[in-house]
């Protein structure tokens, strides 16, 4: 819902020549019309779309409007030319929708991983020098052991401050200490991670790159994020289909499922929960467009 002086806003807004937008931090930034084009462009929706949706946004922007509003609005009017790119643009928020426990991001992370040609296992009791940790993610390439910790957030206004990665370093050399140990003989390296779906503070970044541990969150590192690695993958979650309920997407979960390119294989599941033939058949025509740029489904 618009703010009740919005109107006004904008008009003084449209005077300066300025409009401010308020982001998730509270800070106030210049609106930026690129911006927005750049993430409806990720929702591979055409131009004249993106065109469309742009004109009917900026109509009703408001001075100091919440970004997170901005998007609504974008993903409503989106919605409404296009069923399947509205179901990309959705991206961030159905990563949030991967709870309320974080396991089903562990799994979506492992998938993730093993597009990247890592040997994953999820939710592993390890051994380390001093006592056991139950590790998130242990994967494993002809290289590289990766000892990772996921931490899952609901609300996109958390994040990670410094005490995670002090934490997960303690553990990961602990465990680190144990497989050098164990693997004597092979040449490998270990390196501990931290993978959020949020963001991390400054100085739980410093702190996690200066003992040179793996950090990946939504928007971090620049070009190698969460969301860059999910749009170079084109694995998208099951949360991000608009074809299926809240509920429904739940069960999926709840048997594994997390990937949406999983339902083609899947359509006796969903005869299973009572859906009926025709939204089934909905259900797999969106699947298969948000996938298409995914080769190997």
């Amino acid at each position: 819902m618009l703010h009740k002086n919005s109107e006004s806003n904008t008009k003084k807004a449209d005077q300066k020549g300025t409009m401010l937008v308020t982001k998730m931090s509270g800070v106030q930034v210049l609106f930026d019309e690129e911006k927005l084009k750049r993430s409806l462009r990720r929702s591979k929706a055409d131009e004249e779309i993106i065109s469309q949706v742009i004109d009917k946004v900026k109509k009703e922007l408001y001075d100091t409007m919440p970004t997170r509003e901005i998007y609504k609005l974008a993903f409503s009017h989106l919605k409404k030319y296009s069923f399947q790119s509205a179901s990309r643009y959705k991206l961030k928020s159905a990563i949030l929708e991967l709870g309320p426990s974080g396991f089903p991001f562990e799994k979506y992370i492992a998938e993730l991983l093993k597009f990247k040609n890592y040997r994953t296992e999820v939710g592993t009791i390890v051994q380390g020098h001093c006592v056991s940790h139950e590790i998130d993610i242990l994967a494993e390439n002809e290289e590289q052991h990766l000892i990772i910790e996921c931490k899952f957030h609901s609300d996109q206004r958390r994040f990670c401050d410094i005490k995670v990665p002090l934490y997960i370093h303690s553990r990961f050399k602990d465990v680190e200490t144990k497989m050098k140990e164990k693997h004597s003989k092979v040449h490998k390296s270990y390196l501990g991670g931290l993978i959020t779906n949020t963001r991390f503070s400054s100085d739980a970044l410093q702190y996690g790159n200066c003992m040179g541990m793996f950090m990946l969150s939504w928007d971090y590192p620049f070009n190698m994020s969460l969301k860059s690695l999910i749009d170079e993958s084109g694995l998208h979650p099951i949360t991000s289909l608009l074809t299926l309920a809240k509920l429904e997407k739940d069960q999926l979960l709840s048997r594994g499922l997390v990937l949406c390119k999983d339902l083609l294989h899947e359509e006796k599941t969903l005869r299973g929960m009572d859906i009926s033939e025709s939204r089934i058949n909905k259900i797999i025509e969106e699947v298969k467009s948000i996938c298409e740029s995914n080769s190997s489904y």
